[in-house]
């Protein structure tokens, strides 16, 4: 059975709301509103939507305030957000403000007046990229730290944990079966080392991106782990959230050091 797609409107304009709630049912989604940023809270943490459109509510600045929330609340911050302000000439006393535009990490930012019809390839557009998941082979001799990897990523709606290899000649066998997007790789394991396992990654699973996760966060390591074909490198002390953004970035395919040795 296909899963229903689950909509959340946050916004106090209950003529808009309506509106756009009813052009979301015609297309078979699930819809919930919120008019106000405790409600919308709420509703997040219930319902789980996998998608937030974000309007404008009173006080003004609540808005931009729950947008903040959710893009800091591990389990929420990769939803899709649609942000539509209000109209030019309500802006000043309903919208968000200016500072809040530029400093909001939304997909999409529109101002009314919208066609919901044109609005909804816009809307499909985001749920599509947001359904695709990143598939992730973690990879360290320590159970305990596997563990703890696939705790923080079961959380992201965006990513999933394909498989484990306990060292470097399983990650290798697993990456070519499994075709992992990104391996979680430590550096320092028995049989084979991570430098070693992600040299010939590279070499044989071009698609797979590899990330280096080790307590050792020296320059040599570093700049061997380059050398060996990883795109990133986080240590293991850094923070669960560096971790989920590096994997994000590494699958992105993007070439620049995740994590950098001095803060």
């Amino acid at each position: 059975m296909e899963k229903t797609i689950k909509v959340l409107i946050v916004d106090d304009d209950h003529d808009f709301t309506g509106a756009l709630k009813n052009t979301l049912v015609q297309e078979t989604y699930e819809v919930f509103i919120a008019a106000d940023r405790e409600a919308a809270e709420k509703e997040v943490r219930s319902h789980e939507p996998d998608m937030i459109i974000l309007g404008t509510i009173m006080p003004r600045g609540d808005a931009f305030h729950f947008h903040k929330w959710m893009k800091q609340t591990l389990a929420f911050s990769n939803l899709p957000l649609m942000v539509i302000n209000a109209a030019p000439e309500k802006q000043l006393l309903k919208g968000w403000r200016m500072e809040e535009g530029m400093q909001c990490d939304a997909e999409d930012f529109l101002a009314r007046p919208v066609d919901f019809a044109a609005l909804m390839p816009r809307i499909k557009k985001l749920l599509d990229r947001a359904t695709r998941k990143i598939r992730v082979l973690i990879v360290d001799d320590h159970a305990v730290v596997r563990d703890g990897i696939k705790s923080v990523l079961a959380l992201q709606r965006d990513m999933q944990v394909v498989g484990e290899a306990v060292n470097g000649r399983e990650a290798l066998d697993k990456t070519i079966e499994l075709l992992p997007d990104v391996v979680v790789m430590d550096i320092v394991m028995p049989e084979m080392n991570g430098l070693e396992a992600a040299k010939a990654i590279c070499d044989k699973c071009e698609s797979a991106k590899i990330l280096m996760l080790t307590q050792y966060d020296d320059e040599a390591n570093v700049m061997a782990s380059r050398k060996a074909g990883a795109m990133g490198f986080i240590p293991k002390a850094a923070a669960s959230s560096r971790l989920i953004t590096g994997i994000r970035s590494v699958a992105r395919g993007d070439q620049s050091w995740i994590e950098s040795l001095t803060p």
